[in-house]
């Protein structure tokens, strides 16, 4: 057994390796791999107790004492980097790097559960997925190793891309979720939602992306090493374009931003998001067409031009009361044309990845593998299904029939759907503002919709300013979509130094919560004088990366009330 389980642990080893030596920050820079450990930056961690708490570190995770339990679940939007922290995890295991609790595993599983479609066993899985294709081990010998070790830790990465949840009988990773049955297991799962059901003893975490500190540390580890002049150029650019503030806190997109821009020499300011995705595409492209012959240009430049099968089949995945978001191969091609689908998959805005599909004859079952395709992140099909949707609003030229037409497209989900569509044809951007402003923080919303359509920033001015003199609440219970149109409009203001305005934010009350949405925002300083209220204790912050507004308490707070606190903001740049 011992002889079995060494060559268990070399064959795991090498699987793993072959999975974080190949992190790909650009993919259409398909030449270009990384080690995990040579790109991981930590953005910021919370953790579930009487409220959310900033967890200090990702090695944390499987220390801190009110998370103790065999099951943790990590929610994050999609590229947030919960794939890449499960990775940053295996390159910890293997190396057995000295801070990281993993260094005491003695087996870790990591599994990525789209994959894992009518695989009922977990040994099975393992065998298939992380050993050799040549592998003496049976799933015998797995389950008897596995079974006889000391502590293991299993990772189920992106439960929500899972296609077996409501699947009877349960499979194992059903039963490890659902059930005590594995409880001797260490279980880590990632979501972009929590199951249906889960084990009563689950602890929450969740990713809440990249702040200041985090891009800074990622351009130096990541882009350009102890260059100071061309990390500054970087930040310059970004703060030249605040439109883009939301989409860069979460960590793909800033990386992206963050390569291309210290990549290419005509990087412009963008003064909308549409603009940036558009230039974002054609790098996509022009980098496949700088390496073909002239006689193949054309033809890319068609397909990249037209593109009108994509869009639907994207328009159709978002639309449907369960989104759709993956889809088999061979019925892809089948829309798109293969001279089409091998392009977008070059140049990666398309992936292919192998999948177990299982067919059933009566009591009989057979198995094999076949490939599914997704969109790079979920951002790139809401591009194309914008152009849908432009085009949809144009025909129906109602937006009362637009919004029950669009009715599962919820805007605090794919917002980015609606502000490229307004970006995309302003002539369809009436019906779709009109569409929007009827859900709830619509309002708000549609200012950045107007700024999609319009591109100017003098023209929302004065909007921004009218929705800012009113009180604007940010409490439990509203709307994702009102918090992160304030954040986006706050920004706006403060990148255009918008004088004599008050705004009134109205909190549930003072809570450790309050204070890390404030500093989330980036644009806060609090002070605070009255009585009846402890002074908490805030980060230290560098004297030239001050946020830009202060914040004074209007009343004396009892700490144990359930009241609303008012935070009157002036406009007081520093």
């Amino acid at each position: 057994m011992a002889a079995y389980k060494q060559l268990f642990l070399k064959e795991l080893k090498a699987r793993y390796k072959q999975l974080y030596d190949a992190v790909q920050p650009i993919p259409y820079i398909r030449d270009r791999l990384y080690c995990v450990d040579r790109v991981f930056v930590e953005g910021g961690i919370e953790y579930l107790a009487e409220s959310w708490i900033p967890l200090g570190s990702y090695h944390f995770v499987f220390r801190e004492a009110r998370i103790q339990s065999n099951r943790r679940f990590l929610i994050g939007e999609p590229g947030y980097g919960k794939s890449t922290l499960t990775l940053q995890y295996a390159y910890d295991w293997c190396n057995s790097v000295q801070e990281s609790y993993l260094k005491n595993v003695e087996i870790l599983i990591l599994l990525r559960l789209r994959q894992l479609g009518g695989v009922t066993s977990i040994y099975t899985a393992i065998k298939r997925f992380l050993l050799s294709s040549r592998s003496q081990l049976t799933e015998h010998d797995i389950a008897s190793i596995i079974h006889s070790s000391k502590s293991v830790l299993v990772i189920l990465d992106g439960f929500d891309e899972y296609p077996d949840e409501d699947t009877l009988p349960l499979s194992d990773i059903m039963k490890m979720i659902m059930t005590p049955v594995f409880h001797q297991f260490e279980v880590f799962l990632t979501t972009r939602y929590l199951p249906k059901q889960f084990a009563p003893e689950t602890k929450r975490l969740k990713l809440i992306g990249f702040d200041d500190r985090a891009r800074d540390e990622y351009i130096r580890k990541a882009v350009v090493g102890d260059n100071v002049v061309a990390a500054n150029r970087i930040k310059q650019r970004l703060q030249e374009n605040p439109i883009l503030g939301d989409l860069c806190q979460v960590p793909l997109f800033f990386v992206m931003f963050a390569h291309m821009s210290h990549e290419n020499k005509d990087f412009q300011t963008f003064k909308t998001v549409t603009s940036f995705f558009q230039y974002m595409i054609k790098c996509f492209h022009s980098h496949m067409t700088n390496k073909m012959d002239d006689t193949n240009v054309q033809r890319y430049h068609m397909f990249e031009k037209e593109h009108i099968e994509l869009d639907k089949v994207a328009f159709e995945g978002l639309s449907k009361q369960n989104q759709q978001i993956v889809w088999k191969k061979h019925e892809l091609i089948e829309k798109l044309g293969q001279d089409f689908y091998d392009q977008y998959i070059r140049i990666g805005i398309l992936v292919e990845e192998e999948v177990i599909d299982t067919y059933r004859f009566g009591s009989a079952s057979t198995e094999r593998y076949q490939r599914e395709v997704r969109f790079y992140h979920k951002v790139f099909c809401e591009w194309y299904a914008a152009h849908h949707v432009a085009k949809y609003s144009i025909a129906l030229d109602d937006s009362t029939k637009l919004k029950e037409a669009l009715r599962y497209m919820d805007p605090s989900d794919l917002q980015y759907c609606y502000r490229f569509a307004c970006g995309l044809d302003p002539k369809a951007a009436g019906t779709i503002i009109e569409c929007v402003k009827q859900h709830q923080g619509g309002d708000k919303f549609a200012v950045l919709c107007i700024l999609e359509r319009g591109g100017r920033v003098e023209d929302i001015l004065g909007t921004v300013n009218d929705l800012c003199r009113k009180t604007i609440q940010l409490k439990k219970g509203k709307s994702t979509l009102l918090h992160r149109s304030t954040v986006q409009l706050l920004e706006i203001a403060s990148s255009h130094n918008v004088s004599g305005i008050l705004f009134n934010l109205i909190f549930d009350k003072i809570t450790q919560k309050l204070i890390n949405i404030l500093f989330a925002m980036e644009l806060l300083e609090v002070t605070t004088g009255n009585r009846g209220f402890q002074r908490p204790k805030f980060p230290q912050y560098p004297q030239n990366s001050l946020p830009k507004y202060k914040i004074a308490c209007n009343r004396t707070i009892n700490k144990n009330d359930d009241c609303y606190l008012g935070l009157k903001i002036h406009s007081e740049i520093h």
